[in-house]
């Protein structure tokens, strides 16, 4: 395939690739080279300190980049790999301080997405990749996205089509004396305390940075606020007698005014996931005021979708407020 030997050209030479996995589409680099890998924080406007997962191609890579691996983390790996899993492990000297934030720590994961394997196998290195996309914007789950967004800013597109998941892997802490959850994704907390049998812990103080775990990220540019059910209607009521221009996402029948446009969502929290952040990039271009989603449920099997879904309202001004209330 000649699109995918020059990704692996483009690599090497310190370029840097846009990519498909299961989750979002990443923006990569050679993980083990420190210049290229600063093209994508450059390109991004990512904070230094904000760390990079990098992407490998199977799990007996795992040694290269990390050292003093737990049992769990093989157990994890055999379980869920390829799959939609971030581990942080304590990194070896080989992983660059760029890549990590200048942490002990790296995270890793092997994407389950045939283009992205194809491309790690014959890369044969690890590929630092975070969302590809502004910092803090929308994450991409398409080409097209990819484009709109970092436009001739990078090297090279490869379209693997929609991405199957939709959010962000999740990321589990295994660098310290108990599992620690970073970020939720559409693994489990309660899958991943079966696998292991034992409990997850919460982040602390003390736990690694890692992507996805700042309070405002994942937002469009048209502001967003997240809405309880019984507050939709009156909440589009008032952006409309304010002459806005309202776009809303709903799983409900909740009766709502014709003026705005209204797009139904799943209701299932996989389906939220797979169809959000592709719902929020065609509204993103459509020039609506505001952008009003209904709240989903608060079950730990939404958990994933409320954290982005919270984090990208908290970018727009923070918590759900009624019209009385501002």
């Amino acid at each position: 395939m000649r699109a995918l030997q020059g990704a692996v050209e483009t690599l090497r030479s310190g370029g840097l690739v846009a990519f498909p996995t299961e989750t979002v589409y990443g923006l990569g680099a050679d993980a083990e080279n420190s210049t290229a890998v600063a093209r994508i924080f450059a390109t991004k406007g990512r904070p230094a300190d904000h760390p990079l997962i990098v992407h490998i191609a199977n799990p007996d890579q795992i040694p290269h980049w990390a050292r003093d691996i737990p049992p769990e983390a093989w157990r994890l790996a055999r379980r869920y790999w390829p799959g939609p899993l971030t581990l942080i492990l304590h990194r070896t000297c080989r992983v660059p301080d760029i890549v990590t934030g200048c942490q002990d720590t790296v995270g890793l994961r092997v994407p389950d997405h045939p283009l992205a394997l194809a491309l790690l196998e014959a890369f044969g290195g690890g590929i630092a990749a975070p969302s590809a996309n502004r910092f803090g914007r929308v994450s991409p789950t398409t080409a097209a996205h990819v484009r709109e967004e970092l436009g001739d800013d990078i090297d090279l597109i490869l379209d693997g089509g929609p991405c199957r998941v939709g959010i962000e892997s999740t990321i589990l802490d295994l660098s310290g004396h108990q599992p620690r959850l970073l970020r939720p994704g559409t693994i489990t907390l309660a899958e991943i305390e079966t696998v292991l049998q034992k409990p997850i812990a919460q982040p602390g103080n003390d736990a690694p940075r890692a992507p996805g775990m700042l309070r405002a990220h994942y937002a469009p540019r048209t502001p967003l606020c997240l809405v309880p059910t019984a507050n939709l209607e009156a909440e589009a009521r008032w952006h409309l007698e304010q002459g806005q221009r309202i776009a809303i996402l709903s799983m409900t029948a909740t009766p709502l005014p014709e003026a705005c446009l209204r797009q139904g969502m799943p209701a299932h929290p996989g389906g939220w996931a797979r169809e959000l952040y592709a719902r929020l990039h065609a509204l993103d271009v459509q020039c609506f005021d505001c952008i009003l989603i209904e709240d989903p449920p608060s079950s730990a099997d939404w958990q994933a979708v409320r954290d982005r879904l919270e984090r990208a309202a908290s970018a727009q001004g923070g918590p759900f407020r009624t019209p009385e209330d501002r």
